[in-house]
């Protein structure tokens, strides 16, 4: 197969980049090929060869990228992998650069009267709102209002006359189908749709959050560690997505997925039953079956004579 990608350009032959490139050149092999037997990304391959660390994830997934390449090549990849964590260290403090503290402008910060305005603000909007909608909660309704009006002037109460969208029974409000990932440690992973659109590839830190887009149509994904990440769908916990330290890959992120992971629930219908009967809507009580017409007597034979009652 022909070579496509370009030597590393003004690395040193102490590298472990160049030395892997060099072990491969040898055996005649492209990074297409590496890439196929390793099952690492070909872009991270590239960037171990060029030297370009800031390229890479987390140190500890490029160390074992290392390691996995330099197996597949036959040489020492416990010697290979300690160079090249050694290298990162070396390396790392070039990424960071010295910037000047620079104290706030004194004229653009609030003063601390207007903050306890602000907030005594606050107050008075809460208080309000909390007796309005205590007023609210209290049963004083248009029935009341009118039966009270009616006491003072004597004269028998009619409920008042309610407006049709208040006649009507209210749908309750479907539940929140928001899914929220965070992680408790951490964790690289990939959220992908199964079309192979790419919606998130990072490693999270502890503590850090990110929420499915509503927009997505059948989302996946695929980490190594999937006891390190807490998914909730609207507040909901879901149970692990496979055992600790295990890849897991094109689990379904969907909420009616996610929900279907929980202990005693329903699992997802697919389509309608075979049979071809409609299924029942959510909250629509199906309808009991109408009871067996009893079968109509024979008739008796000529000159039977049927018995009677007394």
């Amino acid at each position: 197969m022909e070579e496509r990608h370009s030597e590393p350009v003004g690395r040193s032959p102490s590298d472990v980049g160049a030395r892997l490139a060099e072990a491969r050149r040898s055996q005649k092999l492209s990074l297409d090929d590496i890439a196929a037997r390793s099952r690492v990304p070909l872009r991270h391959l590239e960037a171990i060869e060029r030297g370009d660390h800031t390229a890479l994830p987390a140190a500890t997934y490029s160390v074992g990228f290392v390691r996995t390449y330099a197996q597949l090549l036959g040489l020492d990849s416990a010697a290979l992998a300690r160079d090249f964590r050694a290298e990162i260290g070396a390396r790392s403090t070039d990424h960071y650069a010295y910037e000047p503290f620079e104290p706030a402008d004194p004229t653009r910060v609030p003063s601390r009267l207007l903050a306890y305005v602000a907030v005594a603000i606050a107050v008075l909007l809460f208080a309000g709102y909390a007796v309005w909608r205590g007023g609210l909660l209290s049963g004083e309704g248009p029935e009341e209002r009118a039966t009270l009006a009616a006491g003072l002037e004597g004269q028998p109460a009619r409920p008042a006359a309610l407006p049709r969208t208040a006649a009507r029974t209210a749908a309750p409000a479907p539940a929140s189908r928001v899914v929220l990932l965070t992680a408790t440690q951490p964790v690289w992973l990939r959220v992908y749709e199964k079309d192979g659109e790419r919606l998130l590839e990072k490693e999270m830190a502890v503590g850090e959050s990110w929420q499915l887009p509503e927009t997505a149509k059948d989302p996946r994904i695929l980490t190594g560690r999937p006891q390190a990440l807490h998914i909730s769908v609207g507040g909901t916990t879901i149970p692990p997505l496979g055992p600790a330290e295990r890849t897991v890959k094109d689990v379904s992120l969907a909420p009616a997925a996610l929900l279907a992971r929980l202990p005693g629930a329903a699992p997802v219908p697919a389509s309608p039953s075979a049979a071809g009967s409609p299924v029942p809507a959510a909250g629509v009580t199906p309808a009991a079956p109408a009871p067996a017409t009893p079968p109509t007597p024979a008739p008796s034979p000529a000159g039977a004579v049927s018995p009677t009652t007394e």
